[in-house]
């Protein structure tokens, strides 16, 4: 599995019961954005996973696992 794939499963996983819309504002990010790597479409910064990472209180890599 790529990380692209990994990370939008990740994503998918961790966002539960919360619209894109609520889930795009908790991580600071933009809802299109969150569309796109929920669907492995689009690469991400070093900056916005780590962003990401934070909002979410863990590790990049427990995003790319």
């Amino acid at each position: 599995m790529s990380l692209a794939a990994t990370l939008a499963k990740n994503l998918r996983n961790r966002r539960g019961d919360l619209t894109q819309e609520q889930f795009a504002r908790k991580l600071g990010i933009s809802r299109p954005t969150l569309t796109r790597l929920e669907n492995g479409a689009q690469n991400t910064t070093i900056k916005t996973l780590d962003q990401i990472a934070k909002s979410l209180k863990c590790d990049v890599g427990d995003l790319l696992r």
